[in-house]
């Protein structure tokens, strides 16, 4: 077993995968315990439960059966009409059907960053599974569990909706149609003409304005004359959830929310987090498990006491790909306070969260230097699972493709010195 540079580079598709296959290769897939493939590959329905209960906790506090600050926090920054779409009683049923959580592996576990329902690698990690595979290698999901996983949305063939926004994914959407067949098809977002087909809604809600069908588009899907996935709920693709699941003043709505061992689960995964708001503190309050009375002492916070994670919440072009996101102890301190400050200052128009900065664990793995040779790259790495819910609602795992990046970057994203792979048991 084992795999050249030569073979994976012409492997690649004719005109590349994302970024046109501007990575790291390596060798070998990345080897997880059976223990930590187990626990990753056991989470998709914890995490389907936990956006139906976002969704349940929404509409609820929009319907004023719970306090109405959550709705309200949830709408900032989007259009009326949009808020109204994700509160219509018939699109009560309707949840991203591609769950893809972003797990840093540390000492302890994983720690999940993000809860990505538009995701994006979802064609790099099939053609990854496939070509890893055919080399010998056990992948998890198996060689066609990404191709499978993403033809069980659209079981009958479907136009697949890709915006400029989002083009740099648009190869590996092509290439991923020419594995399912000629009734799945990519078709630009702006230029789409609803035609009756399922849809796949590649292209992110902040983006609407772009998309000339957009609204028709969520009108037609909420009266079921068009079947779109991922839904057009804009909450649900907000980081504030992330925060949210540590509010004190929800402790007892998501204990009731969701089973004792799913709320476990997710607390042992997700940094504990903090919603930004400005308002100021009563005079003996502090925020939790910062010991501050008030942002403008987190503000000062020396290097050693900011090991926080500070993120724009969605809804903004700013929102994916790492741009959004600041490292405390990674910036100068006055950049750090200008950034916090900054969030502040948006938070009545774009919410942010800051969450607790969680290590990732040193790893090493064989990459590929440009003349085809292998070195030990020592570095960290997060972990994409990819979940799929089919029409009877069952969600079940697909495959995960792992990126690896020197010990020096705080940030783990699909930077050109970073490492693409499939994932094994060890």
């Amino acid at each position: 077993m084992g795999l050249s540079l030569s073979d994976l580079r012409g492997r690649l598709p004719e005109g590349g995968l994302f970024g046109g296959g501007a990575w790291r290769w390596s060798p070998e897939p990345f080897p997880l315990s059976k223990a930590e493939a187990r626990k990753m590959m056991s989470l998709g329905h914890p995490l389907a439960k936990f956006q139906q209960a976002c969704d349940t906790l929404y509409r609820r506090s929009a319907a004023g059966k719970l306090p109405g600050w959550l709705a309200e926090l949830l709408d900032e920054g989007k259009p009326e009409w949009l808020a109204r779409m994700q509160r219509d009683p018939a699109t009560a049923d309707q949840f991203p059907r591609v769950i893809r959580p972003d797990l840093i592996l540390t000492e302890d576990g994983f720690a999940m960053s993000e809860l990505d329902s538009v995701p994006g690698g979802i064609g790099v990690a099939a053609w990854l599974a496939t070509v890893y595979s055919e080399a010998g290698y056990e992948v998890l999901g198996g060689p066609d569990g990404m191709v499978e996983g993403f033809r069980s949305l659209l079981p009958e063939g479907g136009a697949i909706l890709v915006s400029e926004e989002s083009a740099d994914y648009r190869p590996e959407m092509e290439w991923l149609v020419s594995r399912l067949g000629e009734a799945w098809q990519v078709e630009s977002a702006e230029e789409y003409e609803p035609d009756g087909r399922a849809i796949y809604r590649f292209f992110e809600l902040f983006d609407w304005e772009s998309i000339p069908t957009a609204r028709k588009l969520a009108e037609l899907s909420a009266a079921g004359a068009a079947g779109v996935t991922p839904p057009f709920k804009p909450h649900l693709e907000d980081k504030l959830w992330l925060a949210l699941l540590w509010s004190p003043a929800l402790r007892r709505v998501w204990e009731g929310s969701l089973r004792g061992s799913h709320l476990e689960r997710l607390r042992e995964l997700v940094p504990f987090g903090w919603v930004l708001d400005p308002e100021p503190l009563p005079p003996h309050a502090s925020l939790p498990r910062l010991d501050a009375h008030s942002w403008e002492d987190v503000a000062g916070f020396s290097q050693k006491e900011r090991k926080l994670v500070l993120k724009v919440s969605g809804f903004h072009e700013t929102a994916w790909g790492s741009r959004g996101v600041f490292i405390g102890h990674d910036l100068p301190g006055s950049e750090w306070a200008e950034r916090l400050r900054h969030a502040l200052e948006q938070s009545s128009e774009q919410p942010w969260i800051l969450q607790e900065f969680r290590e990732g664990r040193l790893v090493e793995h064989p990459v590929f230097r440009e003349d085809g040779s292998v070195e030990m790259l020592r570095g960290r790495v997060r972990l994409c699972p990819y979940f799929f819910t089919d029409p009877a609602g069952e969600t079940r795992f697909a495959g995960c493709l792992a990126t690896l990046v020197p010990a020096d970057k705080k940030k783990i994203h699909g930077m050109s010195d970073g490492v693409l792979v499939p994932c094994v048991v060890a």
